[in-house]
């Protein structure tokens, strides 16, 4: 077996990359599916799979970034299906102007999950002052069932009379719905109408999505040039989800040159957003020197970092260090600890099943204590 970097099979990589548009809302499997075969045919070769022989396994090296129990994208397919309910602060919802007083008590009574309250104080200033940010709010909460029924077609309706107030964010969310067909039928021509509108404001999220639609070439005409100039906007307004993607572009060459210290850049500004996936990476190209300076022991925090989120490629990576002694002092009962958690999510490494059989059996009892703890505080 060889020693030094490992590489990742470039369709997995992108597999990952994929589950990241779908938690952005991307709820059309088909054209997700579409977008993914895109880039999986302008990427580069690839590379395997191999740990060191012996007690020291291969250092981590540019991930796949994605686990194999990605490769189930969280993806809605176009029928409807109930809506999930995430929790307020991850509702893409438009923060009011601050400095109007009634418009804070609507959003603020929101934050504080006072869904009554915020959707009667947003019916009155929709219906007297017309206010396209609570009609906005209105579509969010019957979108989510939040504090009354879900009604897709009543939240359809309230974006759509903000949108056509000119709101942003109310454009972006009709968007979505239409591409998952909720509320009416799925019209992904006036999704990618909406997003371009939205974007144009200055949505980074839609401007995201935007660009994948330009990489899908479904909808709109596939341009990896213009996916990767939209990806840039929305990078440089700061959404991680867009700096993580860019970088994938960067790496593998699709819509720009190869550009490995770009690439690092873009990691380390989505890392530190708190994209998971960008810390993953952007820990291996720390760990290899890819693209930035090399700093094992940076490397390794974040690797631990993303592990205890319960990203699997950080977990197996985390314990082929800790094995091996890079970078962390050897320590096997963690490595065991954290390679059986990555397995149970199905990330199976038989490398490091065969470097740490040795362990004693005193030792490995102490790690199989260890991820027993693990599983059941999740």
């Amino acid at each position: 077996m060889s020693t030094g970097k490992i590489i990742i099979p470039v369709p997995l990589f992108h597999l990952k990359f994929l589950d990241r548009i779908c938690r952005l809302r991307c709820r059309n499997f088909k054209w997700a599916a579409l977008i993914l075969a895109a880039v999986i045919l302008t990427a580069g070769a690839s590379a395997q799979v191999s740990p060191a022989p012996g007690a020291t396994p291969d250092k981590p090296a540019a991930p796949d970034a994605k686990p194999a129990a990605a490769a189930k994208p969280k993806l809605r397919p176009a029928a409807k299906k109930p809506a999930p309910a995430p929790p307020p602060a991850a509702i893409a919802t438009p923060a009011p102007p601050p400095d109007d007083p009634n418009a804070d008590l609507v959003y603020g009574a929101y934050q504080r999950g006072l869904y009554k309250t915020a959707f009667d104080l947003a019916t009155k200033r929709a219906q007297e002052n017309g206010d396209p940010k609570a009609m906005t709010m209105l579509g969010e909460l019957y979108a989510n069932g939040f504090g009354l029924k879900r009604d897709d077609v009543k939240a359809t309706a309230w974006y759509k009379r903000a949108a056509d107030a000119g709101d942003r964010e109310a454009m972006f969310e009709l968007a979505m719905l239409r591409l998952a067909g909720r509320g009416g039928p799925v019209n992904r021509e006036e999704a990618a109408k909406l997003l371009a509108s939205s974007a144009k404001l200055g949505n980074s999220k839609a401007t995201y999505n935007l660009a994948l639609m330009y990489v899908g070439g479904e909808t709109l005409p596939q341009d990896l040039r213009h996916a990767a100039e939209l990806l840039r906007v929305a990078a440089d307004a700061g959404s991680a989800e867009a700096q993580y993607a860019l970088a994938t572009f960067y790496k593998e060459g699709t819509g720009v040159p190869k550009d490995a210290e770009k690439a690092a850049r873009l990691l380390q500004a989505a890392s530190l957003a708190g994209n998971v996936d960008a810390e993953v990476e952007y820990a291996i190209a720390l760990f290899n020197g890819t693209g930035t300076s090399k700093n094992e022991a940076a490397a390794v925090t974040l690797l631990r970092k993303a592990a205890k989120q319960n990203n699997p490629i950080a977990q197996n990576r985390l314990a082929r260090v800790l094995a091996g002694g890079q970078g962390v002092p050897v320590d096997k009962v963690e490595a065991l600890k954290w390679h059986t958690i990555a397995k149970t999510a199905g990330k199976g490494d038989p490398d490091l099943d065969r470097v740490l059989s040795t362990m004693s059996p005193e030792d490995k009892a102490k790690a199989d204590a260890a991820v027993r703890k693990w599983l059941g505080a999740k």
